[in-house]
């Protein structure tokens, strides 16, 4: 039974889903228009995919402010809203259920997409990594530090894309706390130095996120939306682990369940911290005892790990990124113990078709 784990169903919240195979949010950079809109094309890539528990969307920046890639979809406008509809559509009627993701990277962005403006951060510290422009990658600058009036405004961004996405037809949102973007700036020790209300303390650096859920929370069930941490995450876009990192990520952890999400999704280490002493090395694991709700576990997992760390109660759902990206059928591939697609890393990020919706399933290649 144990090796079946990852094909029985899951209630999340209000909704029944599937499997615990869960589509982990990939950038794809395939909405190539000048508004930033979805496209019928992505509306054919999500739905191939549809066979997922969940599907999470490709980060969906709240606002022009929140944008750092070239051809991310956002969730600000009316059009793309518009443009969304036409994705949860076609999702739902495979059958699928599908969260955006909402997302503001904060310092890791460029003036280029400001209008020359700088970037908004917690504070004035250059992260030193790479924002991908019309220009192609490009240094990172020195941003602006954020005014409490910046905070509150980004605040209100995040409760209307909120807004947006379930008038999108989105079955829920998940805030991108994660992977050195904007929230994770705010948590972090070396990207946040404020005196103010949203720094110096750890119950401060933490701050901006509830206030985001209470905010959202004023429209929306918070049944409807889930958190994304990172919690060791060093040596990556721009972060790097102190000795407050895990106390802080314990502290959210902890606090979250005051909320009533639908779940908590945590990447384990993007790169080894084993020579941190003050590094959590397996996260699902530290956190699993600290958080009462649902908890999904993303990086790197296979068919074999991920029905381990289910069966060891760690997780309750595994979150697959690539191995999606590849393999539209991934679900009935690892049923079927069949071979899977081989990702072409050329096409991750460009516009087209090619390398997004031409992976064949097991049909087509029997075919």
């Amino acid at each position: 039974m144990q090796q079946e784990l990852l094909f029985t169903p899951y209630r999340l919240a209000d909704l029944s889903l599937s499997n615990r195979m869960v589509m982990a949010p990939m950038t794809r950079s395939r909405a190539d228009n000048a508004g930033r809109v979805p496209t019928t094309l992505m509306a054919e890539y999500y739905a191939q995919r549809a066979s997922a528990g969940l599907i999470i969307t490709e980060g969906v920046p709240v606002s022009t402010k929140g944008v750092g890639y070239i051809n991310v979809p956002g969730i600000y406008s009316q059009e793309q809203v518009e443009g969304w509809k036409i994705v949860t559509k076609a999702v739902h009627d495979k059958g699928g259920k599908i969260f955006a993701q909402l997302w503001h990277v904060g310092r890791i962005s460029h003036p280029d997409f400001h209008n020359g403006e700088l970037p908004l951060a917690p504070s004035a510290i250059n992260p030193n990594e790479k924002s991908y422009t019309v220009n192609g990658f490009v240094d990172t600058v020195t941003p602006k530090e954020m005014t409490l009036a910046d905070i509150q405004q980004t605040i209100q961004d995040f409760k209307q894309a909120a807004i947006n996405a379930i008038s999108a037809g989105f079955d829920g949102v998940e805030i991108h706390g994660a992977n050195g973007y904007l929230l994770h700036q705010f948590f972090n020790g070396t990207s946040n130095k404020r005196t103010d209300a949203y720094g110096g303390s750890i119950e401060n650096h933490a701050r901006i996120l509830f206030d985001i859920l209470e905010a959202i929370q004023q429209s929306i069930s918070l049944h409807k939306v889930g958190v994304r941490l990172s919690p060791s995450l060093n040596g990556l876009f721009g972060i790097n682990m102190d000795e407050n990192t895990i106390p802080t990520f314990e502290y959210i952890v902890k606090k979250l369940n005051d909320y009533p999400l639908a779940y908590l999704h945590l990447t384990e280490p993007f790169a080894p911290v084993d020579h941190l002493p003050y590094a959590v090395t397996h996260v699902a694991k530290h956190f699993r005892p600290l958080y009462k709700g649902t908890l999904i576990i993303n990086k790197g997992f296979n068919k074999k790990t991920a029905n381990e760390v289910l069966a060891a109660g760690d997780a309750d759902l595994v979150a697959f990124g690539v191995p999606f990206l590849a393999n539209p059928d991934l679900v009935e591939r690892f049923k079927q113990n069949a071979p899977l697609n081989a990702p072409d890393q050329n096409t991750f990020y460009t516009p087209g078709a090619k390398g997004y919706t031409d992976y064949p399933t097991l049909n087509a290649a029997t075919v």
